[in-house]
């Protein structure tokens, strides 16, 4: 008995199982009733019987890519030696501006509905914040406990 005498059969049964003819398995107990099929429908009987299975489909692992991820999350395997591009291309400014300037504008916000602040200090304070002249929440707070502090 030759190999090649079920290349036929290989053939047939990747069309029936809709898989390459490398993931075709044969039952090497079975081989003389493979190779008696010459028809389809022998095959599909011989499928239906488990004499020839389809082998599941190789993909690569994800366990490796996931660790990673896992690490970079609490800021590791991101030094310079990872780094391709500029800091504004890995963070652009606008998104810095964005991430600050709503971060005060909230501040503020929660400062006028607590009544820490009245309404006209809110005003000017949410100028100056949109005018960039603080660098954090801290900032803020503390320029407008200054000015509070100097209004009593």
């Amino acid at each position: 008995m030759r190999m090649s005498d079920l290349v036929n059969q290989r053939r047939m049964a990747a069309a029936i199982l809709k898989c390459g003819i490398n993931r075709v398995w044969f039952d090497p107990g079975r081989q003389a009733d493979i190779e008696m099929a010459i028809s389809r429908e022998d095959l599909r009987e011989l499928i239906a019987g488990g004499a020839i299975k389809a082998r599941a489909v190789k993909g690569n692992s994800r366990g490796r890519a996931r660790e990673r991820m896992a690490k970079r999350a609490y800021g590791h395997q991101r030094g310079p030696g990872r780094r391709r591009g500029a800091a504004g291309a890995r963070r652009p400014r606008k998104k810095v501006w964005i991430g600050k300037i709503r971060a005060q504008r909230r501040t503020l916000r929660e400062m006028r509905d607590e009544g820490r602040i009245d309404r006209g200090l809110y005003r000017l304070m949410y100028r100056r914040a949109s005018g960039g002249q603080f660098r954090s929440v801290a900032h803020l707070t503390a320029h407008v406990e200054m000015v509070e502090g100097r209004s009593r």
